[in-house]
């Protein structure tokens, strides 16, 4: 998982509610652990970061046994960073569509229908704009103009993937805008 990536689903599960950073890391391997697992060598260095930066912050509870734990939660500063996150994501949070799951994940932190909408928007626009895996001639190419098998395949599995998305996000941004 890219460090923005992880900073964003951090502030995300904690906006939802204060974890300490083992339960942290079971929700976000939940997420997207099967596809990019975060190691302990990520995950505690970006706790860290984000605290000193004033994005978290921890304290003490009685754990299940002897030791206590560290609970960490999140600052009004963080939560202002992860709204301002969701209200811009980056052209790659965009593009990239593991990254937009990311986002999608928590956009229902933002509290304007329009804000999310907007977001929803963005990723409608770039799946709009003609694509490919491959190109000719600065063409894309289309999956029928492919001998491949192979790479037919890919091109149409994308192809209905693509299709899927793009109808979900007309309707939910109809339904943002209706109410």
């Amino acid at each position: 998982m890219a460090s923005g990536d992880l900073a964003l689903t951090i502030l995300g599960f904690l906006d939802e509610e204060p974890m300490h950073g083992y339960e942290l890391k079971q929700r976000i391997a939940e997420l997207s652990g099967h596809v990019r697992p975060v190691s302990d060598g990520a995950l505690y260095p970006a706790i860290a970061r984000m605290e000193a930066a004033g994005l978290l912050e921890r304290h003490e509870e009685e754990g299940s046994g002897a030791a206590r734990r560290q609970v960490l939660s999140i600052t009004e500063r963080g939560r202002e960073e992860l709204l301002r996150r969701l209200r811009e994501p980056s052209d790659v949070e965009i593009s990239d569509q593991a990254r937009f799951f990311t986002v999608l994940a928590f956009l229902s932190r933002l509290p304007d229908a329009e804000d999310q909408a907007r977001v929803l928007r963005r990723r409608l626009a770039f799946l709009e704009t003609p694509a490919s895996f491959f190109y000719r001639g600065g063409r894309p190419l289309r999956a029928e103009e492919t001998p491949d098998p192979f790479r037919r395949g890919m091109m149409l599995v994308a192809r209905a993937v693509t299709a899927a998305e793009k109808d979900w996000l007309r309707q939910a941004i109809s339904a943002l805008t209706r109410s």
